[in-house]
């Protein structure tokens, strides 16, 4: 099947893809090769956040960073799927080290608004998404290097979320996870289950061998954990949105299971810096930076 609304990328150029994982967040973040050059995209980087002492470090962005520098590449691209709620953002230190454009979807402009509110964030704090250095519009066909890359809207779990079709490989974020994992939530602000649903359903119009590479897997069942399937295989096997399950039967389900879910636990601070592209607030007087914590905020 093909979406005729999805541009199509050059799927003779594979890319290069290498995983790393954050076992504390359960997210995957890659670093994605042109194999016709040096050139690179890095997608979702994790910023290693000890939420009790309120204490940042950079294990897992320095693992990613001496990958890159050892094989020599040039990072053009560190593109966030959207502004995720469970790690904070490693962008703007990958940035330091290696360069390249920080980038998201262009509907982060909703998120920020939501959000900016919620925070009480005062007219310093920008809504218009320019604290990113490039906004991906929908369809928008990119480059790395000599491979083509296709950013495809794709919301319901945020307002804001794309997937990127790079080559013969989406990068789907949040939107779906392993088939044995289903989909993400759809119930934070401006989330919606039908949404979502189609969102997924134009990913899985792509052709049955597209690689997907998740952002994040729980290891359902006590398996090893894994970041890569196909098309084919969610179409067969996803237990929320295999052929066959229905819009109804799939937003029935989304919601029921949605309400069983607690908040992920690092939320209020992922969302404060990620709607800032990974930026913590402005420190204070006494050159301390403070995240808030809104009380009742999801009562």
């Amino acid at each position: 099947m093909n979406d005729s609304n999805i541009p199509q990328t050059d799927q003779l150029i594979k890319p290069l893809v290498t995983a790393f994982f954050d076992e504390q967040t359960n997210t995957y973040s890659y670093i994605v090769q042109d194999p016709l050059s040096k050139a690179c995209a890095i997608v979702d980087p994790v910023l290693n956040f000890d939420y009790p002492s309120g204490t940042t470090s950079y294990e897992g962005a320095d693992a990613i960073i001496a990958a890159v520098k050892q094989q020599g590449l040039q990072t053009e691209w560190i593109i966030e799927t959207h502004a995720h709620a469970d790690h904070l953002s490693a962008a703007p230190y990958i940035k330091q080290a290696l360069g390249g454009k920080i980038a998201i979807g262009e509907k982060i402009t909703t998120v920020q608004k939501t959000f900016g509110k919620l925070f009480n964030d005062g007219p310093g704090f920008a809504r218009d998404g320019s604290q990113f250095d490039y906004l991906f519009k929908e369809n928008e066909t990119y480059k790395i290097g000599h491979l083509t890359a296709t950013a495809l809207y794709t919301p319901g779990h945020t307002p804001a979320c794309m997937s990127h079709i790079i080559g013969d490989a989406i990068f789907v974020g949040d939107t779906i996870f392993m088939p044995d994992g289903g989909t993400a939530r759809a119930d934070f602000p401006g989330g919606d289950a039908a949404e979502l649903y189609r969102s997924i359903h134009k990913i899985l119009s792509l052709p049955g061998n597209y690689r997907i590479f998740v952002c994040h897997d729980y290891a359902p069942n006590d398996r090893e954990y894994a970041c890569e399937t196909t098309v084919a295989d969610q179409l067969k096997h996803n237990i929320h949105v295999k052929e066959g399950i229905s819009l109804e039967e799939f937003v029935s389900m989304r919601r029921a299971r949605d309400k069983t879910l607690g908040m992920p636990r690092l939320i209020l601070p992922s969302l404060q810096v990620n709607i800032r592209a990974g930026n913590m607030p402005e420190p204070e007087d006494n050159g301390l930076v403070y995240l808030k914590l809104p009380v009742n905020a999801f009562k």
